[in-house]
């Protein structure tokens, strides 16, 4: 496996457009994409913060996984997102190692990314996502 970088840190939020203007407003910040990923159930907003981006996360349905995470945690830090290349072979070799897999197989996620999340209880307790960008 061979991770490139930090590619975004997901953070779920009740109300997208009061928390764009927070990271606008406030931050200083430019919400560069809105999107819905009807899969997931979630409406996304970027920020880009020098190498990182900020990825803002509401759920359009109460049952989907951020509409789940926040009525049980609140607002707050959901995952951390991992770009890196081959990710079907790196999630056969992830599984190997006997981290638990969410995601066998990789997924369309915003932006166009193949994603796949690894489960918390093998990760010390931290959401991660992998992505690879196919464009590239």
């Amino acid at each position: 496996m061979k991770i490139s970088h930090i590619e975004h840190i997901g953070i779920a939020v009740k109300n997208l457009e009061e928390s764009i203007k927070y990271y606008e407003d406030i931050l200083g910040l430019e919400c560069y994409g809105v999107e819905e990923v009807k899969e997931q159930k979630v409406r996304t907003a970027f920020f880009q913060v020098g190498q990182v981006k900020i990825e803002l996360l509401e759920s359009t349905d109460p049952e989907g996984p951020i509409g789940k995470f926040v009525e049980k945690r609140g607002q707050g830090v959901h995952h951390l997102a991992f770009a890196t290349e081959d990710l079907e072979n790196t999630l056969q070799e992830l599984e190997g190692k006997g981290i638990q897999l969410i995601d066998k197989q990789p997924r369309k996620g915003a932006e166009g990314l193949d994603i796949a999340f690894l489960h918390p209880k093998s990760t010390g307790g931290v959401l991660t996502e992998l992505c690879e960008d196919k464009t590239k």
